[in-house]
């Protein structure tokens, strides 16, 4: 892409004051949310729509920041001109969730009391703290209701809580590769991850980016976004170099890119906000409440649903989806339903599919 075609993009934030009081019973006195918007706001208000973003995930979903940066926002094969979510027909607002590491208040902010970095004393979060969040943001922003709140993975679960706690306040939940609460395998995953990065000495002496314990968990998480056929597919058994050096260092393809990918996230990203993003998934559950029953919490949902799932995705694999649909259904909601056949894993959702994004463009026009 030529730089002059470079869709430019500028941060901006959003300041709330008043102390907000989080599920866990502590509190934040105040907080900032760093967020990006895409197109205009038409004037009746109507073509809004929130972008929520997964455990790595920030406000910078779409275009560049400068005419230099090399790779666009995390969903910019979804969200432009023409795209799913078209910006030249809905404005797009995209945020930084609390606890986050690129703007908004978290683990690496300053703590008001301590003029000191949060660090590990920051709270923990959860979905349901980060959707009360967003609905002040929205309230900031003037906008009425969203046309439609939108995410994936963790972002999808963020999606299915807004139907739940501000039923008046979205016309459409769309819940991509996510599922109603985590499994036992996935809840085992996150927590070898967490000690991944507590178990590293460099952690704990004060190191927000632990090279070893954030790039062990990063290289955990990064193979269970991936299905066996990408992988094969994109290294098979090819070697590093030509021959076998019957050693511990790096030999396979497959291990340079989970070594790369490691690396370069824990320069990244804070390993506080890991734990917390890791916690927020593992608490996830809107059916606490009822005894485990979903329907009875959609029971008072207002919105349309489309729910997205991914053959491949044994992560958040299709079954799952189809445990929030059958629930809607059970609660007599409207609700459409969507399993694509893609071989990339739970990374599907990140990626352009034709299907995918005619499903989106229909039903947002719809």
């Amino acid at each position: 892409m030529n730089n002059k075609d470079k869709l430019l993009v500028e941060p901006q934030k959003f300041s709330y004051e008043k102390k907000f009081d989080l599920e866990s019973g502590d509190s934040l006195e105040g907080f900032e949310i760093v967020y990006e918007t895409y197109g205009q706001l038409n004037e009746s208000k109507s073509n809004a729509i929130l972008i929520c973003h997964a455990l790595s995930g920030n406000h910078h979903a779409a275009g560049y920041h400068s005419k230099e940066d090399k790779k666009p926002g995390w969903w910019d094969e979804l969200i432009g001109p023409n795209k799913a979510f078209d910006t030249n027909k809905y404005f797009v607002v995209s945020l930084n969730n609390l606890g986050g590491c690129h703007g908004s208040t978290g683990p690496n902010s300053i703590n008001k009391t301590t003029n000191e970095e949060y660090g590990s004393t920051f709270p923990i979060v959860t979905v349901e703290d980060w959707v009360k969040s967003q609905n002040l943001l929205r309230d900031f922003l003037t906008i009425p209701k969203w046309l439609a709140v939108a995410g994936g993975s963790l972002g999808g679960m963020q999606a299915l809580q807004w139907s739940i706690d501000f039923p008046d306040k979205l016309s459409k939940s769309i819940v991509i590769a996510a599922a109603p609460k985590l499994s036992t395998q996935n809840i085992a995953f996150n927590e070898v991850a967490r000690q991944s990065i507590l178990s590293d000495p460099d952690f704990n002496r004060g190191d927000s980016h632990p090279k070893k314990g954030l790039g062990l968990a990063r290289m955990l998480g990064h193979i269970t976004y991936l299905s066996e056929e990408s992988m094969k597919n994109k290294f098979g058994r090819e070697l590093k170099n030509e021959t076998i050096e019957y050693g511990y260092d790096v030999e396979f393809q497959i291990e340079s890119y989970l070594r790369y990918q490691g690396e370069t996230f824990s320069q990244q990203f804070n390993a506080h906000t890991y734990l917390l993003m890791t916690k927020a998934l593992d608490y996830f559950d809107p059916s606490k409440k009822t005894d485990g029953d979903l329907s009875k919490v959609v029971s008072s949902t207002e919105c349309d649903f489309l729910v997205i799932s991914f053959k491949s995705d044994w992560r958040f694999s299709p079954e799952r989806s189809k445990e929030i649909v059958n629930a809607l259904i059970t609660a007599e909601k409207p609700v459409s339903y969507l399993e694509i056949d893609s071989i990339q894993g739970h990374d599907s959702f990140l990626m352009q599919n034709e299907r995918y994004v005619d499903a989106l463009k229909t039903y947002l026009e719809n």
